[in-house]
């Protein structure tokens, strides 16, 4: 039960604005505040910034 607690899973969304999203983990632990993760959104066809969504 603690793997949840400390990895829970999260979304990530493009700020693009085409509503893509990713499912991912994160450690609470090393990383307590929103995370930003640079990807590829497939709906602009390019690397933009995806911000976790609560």
């Amino acid at each position: 039960m603690a793997r949840n607690e400390i990895r829970p899973i999260i979304k990530l969304k493009s700020t693009a604005g085409t509503g893509y999203t990713y499912v991912t983990r994160k450690n609470r632990r090393n990383d307590p505040d929103r995370m930003m993760m640079r990807k590829y959104d497939p709906r602009v066809r390019r690397h933009v910034d995806f911000r976790e969504e609560r």
